[in-house]
């Protein structure tokens, strides 16, 4: 019987992967294949019911969150109830059978990068926002479907823009 390899970039990226309870994370999860496909309303909603029935369930709180065409981007702070990798195995799983009705899989693992404490959220907050945007996906002037951002961080995020729309000069 064969053996499954693993490819080299992915045990690479799980090597020292930690979950800390509290840390903040920037997440980037793939299609496979990368087809632009997670725009539909039905999928983009689906991506952010489970999201948000993993905050409903205390595994973390998205604090920031883009669904492009191929992926996806998150800023969560993980609670202790859940470990980062777990979070995100629920998270894909759980969106398996709408993913599988458009023909679509997850990309195997994810991209996470923990933010410190004294690290600016503010350029993390642009580069979410900013992506459909950098994408040519849209006009300046219209807002992303896809894009979320809680209330708590919208009270200082979204004074900084134009009425929710980005200022010009982000879009450099």
């Amino acid at each position: 019987m064969e053996e499954k390899l693993q490819k080299p970039g992915y045990a690479a990226l799980r090597r020292f992967r930690e979950s800390k309870s509290g840390a903040t994370y920037f997440i980037t999860a793939n299609l496979a294949g990368r087809g632009p496909v997670l725009e539909s309303a039905e999928l983009t909603d689906a991506v952010s019911q489970h999201w948000r029935n993993l905050e409903a369930d205390g595994s973390w709180t998205v604090r920031t969150a883009v669904v492009m065409p191929d992926h996806l981007h998150l800023l969560v702070d993980l609670s202790g109830r859940t470990s980062l990798a777990e979070g995100m195995r629920m998270f894909k799983s759980r969106l398996t059978p709408a993913m599988r009705g458009h023909g679509l899989k997850w990309q195997e693992g994810f991209y996470e990068h923990q933010m410190r404490e004294s690290d600016d959220m503010l350029p993390v907050f642009l580069y979410i926002y900013l992506n459909p945007y950098r994408a040519d996906l849209l006009q300046v002037d219209q807002i992303w479907p896809g894009y979320h951002c809680c209330p708590e961080d919208w009270k200082w995020f979204g004074g900084l823009t134009r009425e929710s729309m980005p200022q010009p000069e982000w879009l450099r």
